[in-house]
């Protein structure tokens, strides 16, 4: 496939260069030149402005993939519908909220073109370790991308057609609440092997004993061991940790269908006292689980 990869972070640059790997031609593009420079330097095209990326497709189809935060996607889409010729694919593989994104694939349709939503779900170590993928919107286009698919994803399954627009936003959605749940139920976890009657316990010991084949072995375990591994004390982390969205849109989705969600909603709340001041060995932790797996800052930042 030629394909054009938009929005070269963690994430997007891991996905441009799976892509070429596979063999696939990429078209990289950026809103700053520095990422393109290097994946041109791995060999991949780069196109430093919006038109000289759709240029480059020539008489193809151009399929676009955006990894662009959420809070920016329908100025970057705006820009691109009006750039792109009918007939295009654009593929939003960022955490949107997938009731925005059912309303953005009319806008898409609307103007002649189609929309995929893609959440990938993978972190830091996606490049590494193959991504996983939920994805959303009209079938034929899905499975027009399918080739991609199979060159970023993990082993097989590791991606799937959830149903029409919005729906692989909304499983990716629901994935990232489940994360929090589980994340604090560790941290939680952990705190209490540290402040509990016997205080002097080496908890990254623990982490390893749990790591072998418990029923909590998990990648979140791993990487809360390598943490402690790493710096038992967690010193020079704040706690505080940030609240990306996702949890939040599926709290609201609960809601709204009566659904009571106590673990979410209590993980959630979690993290929004934190942003308050209300910091603790949990939070710590929480905040290197957070930059293990996504590389996000440690000081709660996005």
């Amino acid at each position: 496939m030629t394909i054009a990869v938009a929005g070269l972070g963690r994430m997007g640059a891991q996905i441009a260069r799976k892509l070429h790997e596979a063999g696939h031609r990429v078209i990289a593009h950026n809103r700053s030149a520095g990422p393109i420079d290097q994946m041109k330097a791995l060999g991949m095209e780069g196109a430093y402005t919006k038109e000289e990326t759709v240029a480059a497709f020539g008489s193809e189809r151009p399929v676009l993939w955006l990894m662009v935060p959420s809070d920016v996607v329908d100025t970057e889409l705006d820009a691109w519908l009006a750039l792109l010729p009918k007939e295009s694919l654009i593929i939003d593989g960022g955490n949107s909220d997938y009731r925005l994104t059912r309303e953005r694939s009319e806008r898409v349709a609307a103007a002649g073109m189609t929309l995929l939503d893609a959440g990938t779900s993978g972190g830091v170590w996606g490049y590494q370790n193959g991504f996983s993928m939920m994805v959303g919107g009209d079938k034929a286009a899905y499975e027009t991308i399918t080739p991609a698919l199979d060159a970023l994803a993990a082993p097989e399954g590791a991606y799937r057609h959830f149903g029409p627009s919005g729906a692989g936003h909304f499983v990716k959605m629901t994935h990232n609440a489940i994360e929090y749940g589980i994340m604090e139920s560790l941290a939680e976890g952990y705190q209490l092997l540290k402040e509990g009657p016997y205080g002097e316990l080496d908890l990254a010991a623990a982490g390893e004993v749990w790591q072998h084949h418990s029923v909590i072995t998990s990648w979140l375990n791993e990487l809360s061991r390598d943490a402690l591994k790493e710096n038992p004390a967690l010193e020079g982390i704040e706690g505080v940790v940030a609240e990306s969205g996702e949890a939040r849109w599926a709290l609201e989705t609960a809601n709204e269908y009566a659904l009571p969600m106590p673990s979410i909603q209590a993980s959630f709340d979690v993290r929004l006292a934190s942003q308050t001041g209300e910091v603790n060995f949990a939070t710590k932790l929480l905040a290197a689980m957070r930059n293990k797996f996504g590389g996000h800052a440690i000081d709660g930042s996005k």
